[in-house]
């Protein structure tokens, strides 16, 4: 398994391309981790917690738009939690395929990078959207930046782990 795209370059030093690059990154990770296995494999749990690779796919996605879109622009989105199915649980249809997921997952990252290009990180995320209109618990694009980030790796390191369950291939 071989990702696409590279860490970031060891002497990029401006921090909002450093959150962007490793962002890129790990998505790129994300993609090398799904693609490869079956169907049956993306749907099926290796872990007792019960979620499937597809389903954390799917979650993603949903979490990038959580943060930037609704999140920091306030926009409103049509299912913010639609990665989350009546049990409140992740959730993947029947219908949705790894490849369309995948691309839902870079089309979102081409969107955080637009949102981010010239935005300083102190910036403070709208109200209205996810964030309450009285002005409280808004936070900077650098921290809501940061969690995405952070939230990508721990979940790419999970990937790692069923990956080598499924078919013994494993990560960094």
């Amino acid at each position: 398994m071989t990702l696409s795209l590279p860490e970031p370059d060891q002497q990029l030093s401006d921090p909002s391309e450093l959150l962007l690059g490793y962002l890129d990154y790990y998505r790129s990770a994300v993609s090398a981790k799904i693609v490869g296995l079956s169907d049956q494999e993306l749907r099926a749990s290796r872990v007792p917690s019960g979620w499937s690779p597809l389903e954390l796919l799917k979650h993603l996605i949903h979490m990038e738009q959580r943060w930037l879109r609704w999140g920091f622009l306030g926009e409103q989105v049509s299912a913010p939690w639609g990665d989350r199915g009546p049990d409140d649980r992740w959730h993947v249809g029947p219908a949705e395929t790894a490849a369309e997921l995948l691309v839902a997952l870079h089309t979102g990252g081409e969107h955080t990078r637009k949102v981010v290009s010239g935005t300083p990180l102190t910036a403070v995320a709208a109200a209205g959207g996810r964030f309450p209109e009285d002005g409280s618990a808004r936070p900077t694009l650098g921290w809501i930046l940061f969690h995405v980030l952070q939230e990508y790796a721990r979940h790419v390191g999970h990937l790692d782990i069923v990956r080598e369950l499924t078919d013994g291939l494993a990560g960094e």
